[in-house]
C-alpha cells in the first residue's frame, strides 16, 4: 500500500478524534499500528504508540529501539521517537507529544490494562479517556481491492497446503503429526506463520468445535476434519474442509449433506444489505429442517483480515447490514459426539455490485480419502 493511503487511514481517524473532542490520540495495539502507519512488530513486553494531535495533525510514531530503522523503512515520512531500554516511554512520549491540561486522551480501551492507563494518567494529569477502538475497527470492517488482493493470496496458499495435507493422510497417523506436516508446508508455500492454532480432528474428537490436536491417530471410517489457515503479507485466511477416511457411512454422508447444503445457503444469502443475522438465519434453518439444529452450537461465521477474528461477527443477534468489501467466513458446522463432526467453511466477501465473491475454491463435495491411499 502506498504512503498516501496510511496518511488517508489517519486523516479519518484524526476527524474522529476532532469531532468527539479528543487531544491526543495513542494507538497501541499492534495491528492497528500497522494498519495505520505500514510498520508491523511485536514489541513484546517494550512501548509501541502511534501518537496523534488532532489540533496540529502531527503524528509521531514511537518504536522499541531495536526496531526504528525497520519502522523508518516501512513507515516513510512519518516522525519515528525511539525509544531504548533504558527510556522512560512515557516521559519521552509527554515530551514528544504535550497535552493541554484535562485534555481527552484517546486509547483503544479494549487493548489498554489498567496498569497503562495509570502511567498515562501519570504524564498526562487530569486527562480523560475516550475511546479510540470502535472508529478503526469500523475503518477495518471494510477492505480496499488491494487488502482483498493480499487476502486472495492468503487463500490461495491455504489451499494448496489443505491439498497437500489430503495426500498425506495415513491410517496410524496421529493428529499432531498431520498438524506437524501442515505447518511446514505453510512456510514452504510462503506463508509468514498459522493464522492461528492449526486444528486436525479425527473420529469422535472432530464434533470438538475448538478441539487440541493430540497423539489420537487416524482411523479408517472416521471423519476429519481440518482447519488451518495462515497469515501472508499481514492478511489471514481461514478454510475447514471436513473428509473421511476409508468409507463413509449413511449416517456420515447425512450430516455432511446438512452442513454442505447449509454452507451453500449461508452464501447465497449473502449480499449487500443483507443483516448478518439473515446469513447465520439461512444456514441455522437448512441444518434444523434436516434434524441436526441443536447440534450446530456457533454462530455461522465471523470477519476476518489482518486479524483472523475481526468484524463483522456473523451471528445470529447482529443486525450489522453487509457491505461492498466486507470479508468474512460462512462455517456452519454439526458436532455428533459419538459419530463426530462436519464443518464447511469458506472465505466470502462482497463484491463492488453487492453480489457474494468466493475466495475459497478447494471442492467442497464429501470426499473419502480411499483406503488404497492408506
Amino acid at each position: 500500500m502506498s504512503v498516501e493511503a496510511y496518511r488517508k487511514r489517519r486523516d479519518r481517524l484524526n476527524s474522529y478524534m476532532e469531532k468527539e473532542g479528543i487531544r491526543i490520540g495513542l494507538v497501541t495495539s499492534p495491528t492497528n499500528v500497522a494498519y495505520l502507519t505500514g510498520f508491523a512488530c511485536n514489541p513484546h513486553e517494550r512501548f509501541l504508540a502511534l501518537a496523534l494531535n488532532s489540533d496540529s495533525r502531527a503524528a509521531k510514531l514511537f518504536v522499541p529501539l531495536l526496531d526504528a530503522t525497520a519502522a523508518q523503512e516501512a513507515a516513510p515520512g512519518l516522525a519515528i521517537v525511539p525509544i531504548s531500554d533504558v527510556d522512560d516511554a512515557y516521559a519521552l512520549l509527554a515530551e514528544h507529544m504535550p497535552a493541554p491540561a484535562a485534555s481527552s486522551i484517546g486509547v483503544e480501551k479494549g487493548a489498554v490494562s489498567l496498569a497503562r492507563a495509570e502511567r498515562l494518567q501519570s504524564v498526562y494529569p487530569g486527562a480523560g479517556f475516550g475511546d479510540l477502538e470502535q472508529s478503526i475497527l469500523d475503518m477495518r470492517i471494510v477492505k480496499s481491492a488491494d487488502e482483498i488482493g493480499r487476502i486472495q493470496r492468503a487463500v490461495d496458499i491455504i489451499e494448496g497446503v489443505m491439498a497437500h495435507a489430503v495426500s498425506q493422510v495415513r491410517v496410524g497417523m496421529t493428529e499432531l503429526a498431520l498438524v506437524a506436516e501442515i505447518e511446514r508446508k505453510m512456510r514452504e508455500l510462503g506463508a509468514d506463520r498459522p493464522a492461528f492454532e492449526s486444528i486436525v480432528l479425527t473420529g469422535p474428537r472432530s464434533a470438538l468445535p475448538h478441539g487440541v490436536p493430540g497423539q489420537h491417530a487416524i482411523r479408517s471410517g472416521d471423519f476429519l476434519l481440518i482447519d488451518i489457515g495462515v497469515q501472508a503479507d499481514g492478511y489471514c485466511s481461514d478454510i475447514t474442509r471436513t473428509f473421511v477416511v476409508g468409507e463413509s457411512s449413511e449416517t456420515q454422508r447425512a450430516i455432511y449433506e446438512a452442513v454442505l447444503a447449509a454452507n451453500e445457503a449461508g452464501i447465497a444469502a449473502s449480499a449487500a444489505g443483507v443483516p448478518v443475522s439473515a446469513v447465520d438465519a439461512a444456514a441455522r434453518e437448512t441444518i434444523e429442517e434436516a434434524g441436526f439444529g441443536p447440534l450446530f452450537t456457533h454462530r455461522v461465521g465471523h470477519g476476518f483480515g489482518m486479524d483472523i477474528h475481526e468484524l463483522p461477527s456473523m451471528s445470529g443477534a447482529s443486525d450489522t447490514l453487509l457491505a461492498q468489501g466486507m470479508v468474512f467466513t460462512v462455517e456452519p458446522g454439526v458436532y455428533d459426539a459419538v459419530v463426530g463432526g462436519v464443518r464447511i467453511e469458506d472465505d466470502v466477501y462482497i463484491r463492488e455490485d453487492g453480489t457474494a465473491g468466493l475466495l475459497t475454491r478447494y471442492p467442497k463435495q464429501l470426499t473419502v480419502i480411499p483406503a488404497e491411499n492408506l
